[in-house]
């Protein structure tokens, strides 16, 4: 959320800005303006009836020790009076302040001055690329025929269980999934992350505190009598532990990492780009996140993107970042680079992993912060980041090391998988 000191300074800015994202905020930060006015013209009349009510109290206190008990009396009618009119004004700024919260929620987050313009992901730009596109054997195939030849994953026996994109993993497509699980969080944690893990449900106020509500309620699956949402990635209930925290300056950098299974209700989403593994409504990712310092969250950021193509050049995948342009930014980050990685049987890039900056965004709604040299309190930035997303990765890792003989492991898997091909 936007702060609103920073709307009231730099409105002009922020209306520009967010235009970056194809977002037109002219008329809501107009109105959040005109509300703030009005909240802080309440607080001021509040803060002299309240003055005026104590002065009163203490002059009514004098006056029973000094025995005028009737004078006492006839003051203290006059503070019922005050006591109604402090009410009143307190229910109109509680009003004002919920629908000041309301029109702040609607607002996404400023892009940073480095994010491209550009409308759809055509308009992203790739700043990095590695790995050779190999050419495969006459008879390859895409990994939803690889994964019933092997019988590695079951999509049918999932739409029986539950429904279309609720795979069942088996046998050595299990063991792949578990071996990349373990994989990426051994990686992890050898970059200095601590793992945790969190609870697969959270509740309204974790949604709002890293953005997933107002903004993406319908795509996350809601168990609608306890009011809790299925996560769609962990970096909401992670991210979460920090809500309501103030966190000591030398406590930073806080660096977290999760295995979750995510859900998605991927409302909108059919063709031929949603085959076998490509996009479901319940899949597993690695996650990072961190919580750092304003001054050192864009060079924390240089190296979650570092690690993440760690471990693509571990898994020997040809891949690509890319530079999202402001159409195709989140309606959180500040600025997101996704790493896709080069499907050679599909030939097309399928996306694994995007790492994003959110700067103050989450954390002032998460009131996650800390205190400065001054000893002002301050917000802290939030960063996260896919490292990775499994189904993708392992469609490519199917695709693109099969054989006519079958399909081989990456060495770096193999202590993990114990099996070097399938």
């Amino acid at each position: 959320m936007i702060e609103i000191n920073r709307i009231r300074e730099n409105s002009n800015e922020i209306i520009e800005r967010l235009s970056i994202k194809n977002f037109d905020s002219k008329e809501i930060i107009t109105e959040i303006l005109e509300l703030d006015q009005q909240k802080r013209e309440i607080q001021v009349k509040s803060d002299a009836l309240l003055n005026q009510r104590n002065s009163i109290s203490k002059e009514i206190g004098n006056l029973f020790k000094s025995g005028q008990a009737e004078l006492a009396n006839k003051k203290k009618e006059e503070t019922v009076s005050l006591n109604t009119d402090i009410q009143d004004l307190k229910e109109k700024f509680n009003a004002i302040d919920s629908k000041l919260t309301d029109l702040l929620y609607q607002l996404p987050n400023t892009p940073h001055s480095d994010v491209p313009k550009g409308k759809t992901p055509e308009d992203n730009i790739t700043i990095f690329e590695k790995g050779e596109i190999k050419k495969l054997h006459d008879k390859a195939k895409p990994h939803w025929e690889l994964a019933s030849e092997f019988d590695l994953i079951d999509f049918d026996l999932g739409v029986k269980i539950t429904g279309a994109g609720f795979p069942v993993y088996k046998g050595k497509g299990a063991k792949l999934q578990r071996a990349l699980i373990n994989f990426f969080l051994d990686e992890a944690e050898n970059s200095g992350y601590k793992e945790v893990i969190p609870p697969l449900l959270v509740n309204e106020a974790s949604g709002y505190g890293t953005g997933q509500l107002p903004d993406k309620e319908g795509q996350m699956y809601h168990a609608t009598e306890d009011n809790f949402y299925l996560i769609p990635t962990a970096e909401v209930p992670v991210t979460n532990i920090f809500r309501d925290v103030i966190i000591k300056k030398e406590d930073f950098p806080q660096k977290l990492t999760a295995y979750t299974p995510c859900f998605r209700r991927e409302a909108g989403s059919y063709g031929k780009d949603v085959r076998g593994l490509n996009r479901l409504h319940q899949f597993d990712k690695v996650e990072i996140v961190q919580v750092q310092h304003p001054d050192s969250s864009y060079e924390a950021l240089e190296g979650m993107i570092e690690h993440v193509k760690s471990l693509l050049e571990k898994l020997e995948l040809p891949y690509r970042i890319l530079k999202l342009c402001g159409g195709d930014l989140g309606f959180t980050a500040a600025i997101t680079y996704d790493f896709e990685v080069y499907s050679i049987a599909q030939e097309r890039w399928l996306e694994v992993s995007s790492v994003s900056n959110f700067e103050t965004y989450q954390a002032n709604r998460l009131k996650l912060r800390f205190k400065n040299e001054d000893g002002k309190t301050q917000l802290a930035h939030t960063l996260n980041g896919s490292a990775l997303a499994l189904p993708r990765i392992v469609a490519a890792l199917l695709e693109n090391n099969q054989t006519e003989n079958g399909i081989k492991i990456p060495k770096a898997l193999v202590p993990y998988t114990r099996f070097e091909t399938i």
